[in-house]
């Protein structure tokens, strides 16, 4: 592999709880929690806490559904950091 390559294979590497690329995911995942959380391979719990400390609106399904642990978790994001 050239070294060009590479960097180029570097540089293509995605984190997936990244802000940006999470919040993507999500709306990709037709804003779902337990969707994103299949694609995630993970708890959907898990799923939430990754969207509260990224601090992404959720939709208002999973508001409904999920509502008071996504927002317990971003009060503790608040008040203590992630």
């Amino acid at each position: 592999m050239s070294r060009h390559e590479h960097e180029r294979d570097r540089e293509s590497v995605v984190d997936p709880t990244e802000g940006r690329v999470l919040e993507r995911n999500y709306d990709y995942a037709q804003k779902n929690v337990r969707l994103l959380s299949m694609w995630y391979e993970c708890e959907p719990r898990r799923m939430l806490e990754l969207l509260a400390e990224h601090d992404i609106e959720l939709s208002r399904n999973d508001e409904r559904q999920f509502g008071a642990y996504y927002q317990t978790v971003q009060r503790h994001v608040t008040t203590y950091g992630k």
